[in-house]
């Protein structure tokens, strides 16, 4: 475990969502068991959440995702506060306090506000207070869909420096044509994308695509990525100790140590304008 320094784990709806639509709390108390497990060990983690909306609609008893934007926007805004709440007391059980950071993709394409990313998070872990992060979707107006906050680890995991990202889903790692697991992808080609396709669920939109879109990103800023099942036990441990369940992302191109956040920044602008 002591390969990684800095982590980021994101955890998908579907990871922390009961059967009936309703936040899973003894899943939610495993993965902050698990977490805090890594942190007694030495190992900086962050945590990015989905679930905001999915925890508004149970509250609210909704039995659909809101098609309305402000109504969306409130949902997410009265779940939010609701996954929070739930985050800091298993944490703090454990004997750790969080520190909450909303984004949007805005926060990425200033410079500033990229740069003050890496520095709340540096200091929230030198204090040992776990990062968790979720897109601020009571503000955003086209990031709202399941599968953003794959991209936004990756960017998360980019700004603040972490040598792993891991993508925590409902499923065991990227499948071939067969329904196997792959258990080591080292360069995503147009065949690799391809196995990505589309799902859709009731509580969002997303799907294994956007998470390969956040494995590529990962791995050309120099960063380990795993996709596996989050549901399965003591996940976490397994890949942070190299038992490495599901699918592992190799590295596309390493980077000499930790750059400057002006010139993480620079590199970002410029890859991001490419795919535009």
């Amino acid at each position: 475990m002591q390969k990684y320094k800095r982590v980021v784990v994101k955890v998908g709806t579907k990871v922390i969502t009961a059967g009936d639509r309703s936040l899973d709390l003894g899943m939610i108390s495993r993965l902050a068991s698990q977490i805090s497990s890594a942190m007694d060990k030495g190992v900086e983690m962050i945590l990015v959440t989905s679930g905001a909306i999915g925890a508004g609609m149970s509250i609210l008893g909704l039995e659909k995702r809101p098609s309305d934007l402000s109504y969306l926007q409130a949902t997410a805004a009265i779940g939010q506060s609701h996954l929070m709440h739930l985050y800091s007391g298993y944490f703090h059980a454990k004997g750790y306090h969080i520190g909450q950071i909303l984004l949007t993709q805005e926060d990425f394409n200033d410079r500033t506000r990229f740069t003050n990313i890496k520095h709340t998070i540096d200091v929230l872990l030198s204090h040992k207070v776990i990062p968790v992060i979720n897109e601020n979707d009571t503000v955003a107006t086209d990031e709202i869909r399941c599968g953003d906050n794959d991209r936004l680890s990756s960017l998360v995991a980019d700004s603040s420096g972490a040598d792993f990202l891991v993508l925590l889903s409902d499923v065991d790692g990227l499948l071939d044509e067969r329904g196997k697991t792959i258990k080591f992808v080292g360069h995503i080609d147009h065949k690799i994308a391809k196995l990505g396709g589309k799902s859709h669920c009731d509580l969002g939109i997303g799907g294994m695509a956007t998470k390969l879109e956040a494995a590529g990103l990962a791995g050309r800023a120099g960063i380990e990525c795993t996709i596996a099942n989050g549901r399965e036990k003591d996940v976490i441990k397994k890949i942070l100790t190299g038992k490495s369940p599901g699918t592992l992302f190799g590295i596309a191109k390493r980077c000499g140590g930790h750059k400057s956040a002006k010139k993480r920044w620079i590199e970002y602008s410029s890859w991001r304008y490419r795919k535009k």
